[in-house]
């Protein structure tokens, strides 16, 4: 009974906060419906479009899904594999070869198409001839185009290996590959992957290696273009849309690096029983100070203290509501007398305080705490043991990993929770001049008209000056609108508390609120012995919420309108105010 009083206490205040802020934007509403509105007259010109026209590049494989893709590609229905469950995840998720339908550059451009958001997806083609890179530059060059933005999920490719299990299997998870590379975005995780897989000259098992320090890939809706460059020297490159990202060495740049330590600690070396890593320890010799006092208070009484004057020590600090009646349905017999409820005594709003006067406390000049011996240097200490090294059996060493295994097939295998991706325009070669000169064939025809389309299709700025805070409407987005006020309020506060609250009244009401529903759990636990929050009460209280709903707006509105005025008038005075040194 007593949580219910409380309850409806909050939510009487709510409803009056509420009525302020929809009055205040009903006031707002009637002076812009006043005002004269603007027409918007769209005057876009149309952009002209280029042809699709396929590109006479050469390359070891190079795709821009023409008309007889379906005859080089094939999409994958195996089961994907998943050492940490149990349950089989299918490859259900569907592609088609299509333009674009957001920001279409090109009439008649094509582009592998993920249509399932939420899906696996996977899709393979095979070279005619494989691919091997050593002793040659590699280089892996693809457009992708995320039409409905990328919340979660990959776009990124596989080089696959070639072997006897790539013709013989369909293409999934399992399968081996070389590279894998390109975005991959979900929640905070943003990156361009470059992945390679090693093969171990001693053992003939792989291991992935995955670059430290991967560029963020680019989340927007016109295309975007991803270059890979491995060069025989044992470097690499990652451009995106033309522009180097990062670049480095394929021998430091990896985790695990390509080759093991020389030395590994010794297994079966073991720490000492004596061996002393404690730094520093207790001075054995340190022994307490006569006059060290543990048992001083933390604070003490301030004896200087002296009683304000207008100290009313006779007045109770909480009194019976003089404005509280008494309901009509409370029966005494079986309610029990009913007490008014209690209200903070006004007259102590006007004075330092109420009832019995207790000087403060301050903190004890005298204190120390617990005494306890100062640290010194440790004399026995021999430092922080380490294992001794050995020669790792392990070890190797592989100067040209850029020699790669021999590539097969590309594959997409990827899940997301966005459809609607396309990629294009698939170059994997050894000529970086090739895939430049098909990056303005291609990539620098379109970008620049997706761009344009882009822009255009924006909503134009507007004259007006940027909104302020003070212009926010609470029904708008009541969020944004409280979010931004408290920002508003905790700014001004720290130079200035008071004009804070002159300025943003608003949370201080709300600071306000809060401070008295917390008042009144306290008040309801101490007082809930009585009968005086029962059931009649919660009734009246509910009534009084009802009538505030339908009161707060017309009572409001001539106090937002005031504080309009004054907020106006405070902007003016600030705007024509010579700028200063900030602060």
């Amino acid at each position: 009974m007593r949580f219910n009083g409380v309850v409806a206490t909050a939510l009487y205040t709510s409803a009056a906060f509420l009525g302020s802020a929809r009055a205040a934007d009903d006031i707002d509403d009637g002076a812009e419906a006043s005002s004269t509105s603007l027409s918007e007259s769209s005057t876009s010109v149309p952009i002209e479009k280029p042809t699709f026209t396929p590109s006479n590049i050469k390359a070891p494989f190079f795709e821009q899904f023409t008309d007889d893709w379906d005859s080089r590609w094939q999409p994958s229905h195996a089961k994907k594999e998943d050492s940490k469950t149990d349950e089989d995840w299918a490859y259900v998720g569907t592609w088609a070869v299509e333009e674009p339908h957001v920001l279409k550059a090109i009439e008649g451009d094509k582009g592998l198409v993920v249509k399932n958001p939420a899906a696996h997806h996977a899709i393979s083609a095979k070279f005619d001839r494989k691919i091997d890179n050593k002793g040659k530059t590699l280089v892996v060059q693809y457009e992708v185009k995320l039409q409905n933005g990328l919340e979660c999920g990959g776009a990124y490719l596989k080089l696959l290996r070639d072997n006897k299990k790539l013709h013989a299997d369909e293409f999934s998870n399992a399968s081996p590959y070389v590279i894998m590379f390109g975005p991959d975005k979900c929640g905070a995780t943003n990156k361009v992957h470059f992945i390679f897989q090693h093969k171990n000259p001693k053992t003939g098992e792989y291991e992935e290696k995955h670059l430290k320090s991967p560029p963020m890939a680019r989340i927007v809706k016109t295309t975007s273009l991803y270059t890979l460059i491995v060069n025989p020297d044992q470097t690499y490159e990652i451009r995106v849309d033309g522009e180097k990202m990062k670049n480095g060495s394929l021998l430091e740049d990896f985790t695990p690096s390509v080759n093991p330590e020389k030395e590994i600690d010794d297994p079966s070396d073991k720490k000492p029983e004596d061996w002393v890593d404690e730094a520093r320890i207790a001075d054995p010799e340190a022994t307490k100070p006569e006059d060290w006092d543990e048992d001083a208070p933390y604070e003490i009484v301030d004896e200087e203290a002296t009683k304000p004057d207008d100290w009313l020590e006779d007045e109770p600090t909480m009194v019976p509501d003089p404005e509280a009646e008494k309901p009509e349905d409370w029966d005494d017999e079986e309610d029990g007398d009913w007490i008014p409820p209690q209200v903070p005594n006004p007259k102590c709003e006007e004075a330092s305080g109420c009832g019995k006067w207790e000087p403060p406390m301050k903190k004890n000049p005298e204190y120390k705490g617990k005494w306890s011996a100062p640290y010194i240097d440790n004399p026995a200490y021999k430092g922080v043991w380490k294992p001794k090294k050995i020669a790792n059996p392990d070890y190797f060493e592989d100067k040209t990993p850029a020699n790669l295994e021999p590539m097969g097939a590309i594959g997409f295998e990827i899940w997301t929770m966005q459809n609607d991706i396309l990629f294009d325009n698939i170059y994997i070669g050894h000529s970086i001049e090739d895939a430049e000169k098909l990056k303005i064939e291609t990539y620098d025809v379109k970008h620049p008209i997706e761009t344009a389309e882009d822009e255009a299709s924006k909503p134009k700025p507007s004259d007006e000056p940027p909104a302020s805070p003070l212009n926010l409407k609470f029904m708008d987005d009541p969020v944004h609108y409280v979010r931004e006020k408290v920002e508003l309020f905790l700014t001004i506060g720290r130079r200035d508390p008071v004009e804070a609250i002159r300025f943003v009244p608003e949370v201080a009401g709300g600071i306000g609120v809060l401070a008295v529903t917390l008042l009144a759990v306290i008040i309801g636990g101490v007082f809930g012995g009585s009968k005086a929050a029962q059931s009649p009460q919660v009734k009246k209280a509910a009534e009084d919420v009802k009538k505030a709903a339908v009161d707060t707006k017309d009572q409001m509105a001539d106090a937002a309108a005031t504080g309009a005025e004054k907020v106006q008038a405070e902007v003016n005075k600030r705007t024509t105010r010579s700028s200063g040194p900030a602060e």
